[in-house]
């Protein structure tokens, strides 16, 4: 280490070892593979932090140039600015030059650009998605000598900053497009006090070798103003990345005429700005095999090493960079613990899993937590009614127009908004909009708002009463197929029970359901919400239940046959056959035919096989006509003799 340094740490040592909390400094040297994990190790087993943090200093001591500038850079990212300063002055020299270093490929021309320019290090664990950091590239390369402004934007911990530091680590594009360096800024959520102190810091950074003593700008104006001229004189053609953008003001102490690169969560955040703009959107979830790549490093196994509880972890997580690490990183130190965290998981207990050193948030619920607190009010309040939403579906525009009882476009308008922030994604097809929420998210709102829950179902179950009165949605609207699918859902949610049966045992409801998407749905909401269509007795149910089952292959036919007539086949004990005759009566210039000898049949075959818990999705006989084979939404294959109650059963796994 050259001996200005060297006195620089000496001279200041009592001020680092007061106040530095030693854990998260070492990640970043460790990253920058200027501390060893022995060394780590020697630094933890002290007593205290003081203990530590001098350890630590003693360590570096005994190093190169390059563990000073890392212990630096650590310094500003873990937010000691003040101590930074304070060696600020001792920063080595760097000399020039494009010789090849051996670690990952890159040159030392790129590692001295990124190190003096504070990019965050590789994480302790790092798996590529090349696909994403060819993007950011060819992005950046657009930009070409003109300003400009490249948007990495995506929700919450799906890995914007790790892949955007990643993409620097290329030498043709730095020293083709970026000859004059990067610079990166890590702003957050700032007010303008906030803001004042980081455009502070980024000045004295890139006035560090000057032979001029310059104080510190006074207001951001002012601040401005000389980041203009430091970008132009000094630093022509260089890039500067702003980290963790949420305002659309903050950016414009930054539109100086020059390259930046940002991250945020908000899509929209460059509107107020100008200059060309280019985007890059971080989609939200890593295949399932990565996620499995993650926690096997952070583990230090083989994936196929891993216990069995590894799988369903990858899939609670849905894809999520961020919670894969946060997992990872607490099993790395407990590695007893996988049954424990997966059921935290499952349950939606986020607060359970805590942070990491390199994420800036407490815990998993603060990281989606934030973006919501980021809305105004009315807003806030629309974003809470998308917490019954069900998952995995893409629910029209017109679901939420008939919620909130407004006009396509100020529908659209709010959602957009959302959109824009990442709390919410949209497909389009052709001219319409469909919305959904990622897992987590939806995870996160229903967890959040669980105690509302019965209340939102409610709101949305009167909404569409109110809209349709006494009608029910025809095919040609577009939110026809949700309303089919999910109005029982919402009932059953707001605990509805008159509605829901009302709804489930209307001849009228079953035959518009069963001509557009079959019977089996319906059969599938009889036993799942069984439990509130039963609290009168389970017989009207079954007695529709078994109506479906056993004209299943009826009301699948084109064209539909007559549901009334159907249900007068049915014994005249039966709801079915009640409803069918009061609807028979009420009928004018239709010609229904009545059994009136029903109970004197001997020759009426019926076979009733109920061995599934769930609907059934096909069956057939076999060549000898003596046996049938079914299967269902229980995930089973059965079969069962003809005449003979004896079944087999065989479970299916996913």
């Amino acid at each position: 280490m050259d001996v200005k340094s060297r006195n620089y740490l000496l001279m200041n040592r009592q001020a680092l070892e007061k106040d530095i909390k030693t854990s998260y400094i070492m990640d970043h040297m460790i990253s920058d593979e200027v501390l060893t994990l022995q060394e780590e190790e020697r630094v933890k087993q002290q007593n205290t932090q003081k203990e530590r943090a001098a350890m630590l200093i003693n360590i570096i001591l005994t190093k190169d140039n390059n563990s000073y500038r890392s212990f630096y850079n650590a310094l500003l990212h873990e937010g000691y600015s003040d101590l930074a300063a304070l060696l600020q002055e001792g920063i080595p020299a760097i000399s020039s030059g494009n010789r090849k270093s051996s670690m990952d490929g890159m040159t030392s021309y790129v590692k001295r650009v990124l190190c003096e320019g504070g990019v965050p290090q590789r994480p302790v664990v790092f798996v590529t998605r090349p696909e994403l950091v060819d993007a950011i590239k060819q992005k950046l390369c657009c930009l070409g000598s003109d300003p400009g402004w490249v948007t990495v934007y995506g929700m919450a911990g799906c890995g914007k900053t790790v892949l955007t530091a990643e993409a620097l680590r290329d030498h043709h594009l730095l020293e083709g497009y970026f000859p004059g360096g990067v610079h990166w800024v890590s702003v957050g959520k700032q007010d303008k006090a906030g803001l004042l102190i980081k455009l502070q810091n980024l000045c004295s950074r890139l006035e560090h070798d000057s032979t001029l003593s310059l104080r510190p700008p006074l207001n951001i104006e002012e601040a401005k103003d000389r980041l203009r001229l430091l970008m132009l004189r000094k630093y022509h053609r260089s890039l500067l990345i702003l980290d963790d953008i949420w305002d659309s003001w903050v950016l414009k102490a930054f539109d100086n005429q020059c390259q930046v690169l940002i991250t945020s969560r908000d899509r929209s955040v460059t509107d107020a700005v100008a200059g060309n703009k280019y985007e890059v959107h971080v989609e939200s979830g890593l295949a399932h095999e990565k996620g499995l790549e993650i926690l096997s490093l952070f583990v230090n196994m083989k994936i196929s090493e891993l216990p069995e509880q590894a799988n369903c972890l990858v899939r609670e997580c849905k894809g999520s960079p961020l919670v894969i690490s946060l997992i990872g990183a607490l099993l790395r130190d407990f590695p007893s613990r996988w049954e424990y965290y997966l059921k935290q998981l499952q349950n939606k207990q986020f607060k359970r899993i805590r942070k990491s050193s390199s994420y800036d948030y407490e815990a998993v619920d603060e990281a989606m937590s934030i973006s919501v607190e980021q809305l105004n009010d009315n807003y806030k309040d629309y974003y809470k009614d998308l917490s019954i939403l069900p998952k995995d579906v893409k629910v029209p525009t017109k679901v939420l127009c008939i919620l909130w009882d407004m006009e396509t476009e100020e529908v659209e308008d709010i959602l957009q908004e959302f959109v824009n922030k990442s709390l919410l994604f949209c497909d389009r097809n052709g001219k319409s909009f469909h919305y959904y929420l990622h897992d987590l998210q939806l995870d996160f709102l229903t967890e959040k708002n669980r105690n509302q829950l019965q209340e939102l179902h409610k709101n949305i179950v009167n909404q569409y009463k109110k809209y349709y009165k006494l009608n029910t949605p025809v095919p040609s609207q577009e939110d026809c197929m949700y309303w089919y699918n999910f109005l029982a859902y919402h009932m059953a949610g707001a605990n509805m029970q008159k509605e829901l049966r009302d709804l489930m045992f209307s001849l009228d409801w079953i035959k518009a359901k069963t001509e557009l998407v079959g019977p089996a749905h319906l059969i599938h909401e009889y036993v799942e919400y069984s439990s509130i269509l039963d609290q009168k007795g389970s017989t009207v149910r079954e007695n529709f239940q078994e109506f479906l089952s056993l004209n299943g292959h009826l009301l699948g036919r084109q064209p539909f046959p007559d549901i009334i007539q159907l249900g007068l086949c049915q014994p005249e004990t039966s709801e079915v056959y009640q409803q069918a005759k009061l609807h028979a009566q009420r009928e004018t210039g239709t010609f229904y035919l009545e059994w009136i000898n029903k109970t004197s049949l001997k020759n009426l075959y019926r076979l009733v096989v109920r061995p599934h818990r769930d609907a059934v999705y096909h069956a057939c006989f076999s060549k000898d006509r003596q046996r049938i084979a079914s299967c269902g939404a229980d995930k089973t294959l059965q079969s069962a003799w003809r005449g003979s109650q004896l079944s087999r059963k065989l479970a299916v796994s996913q």
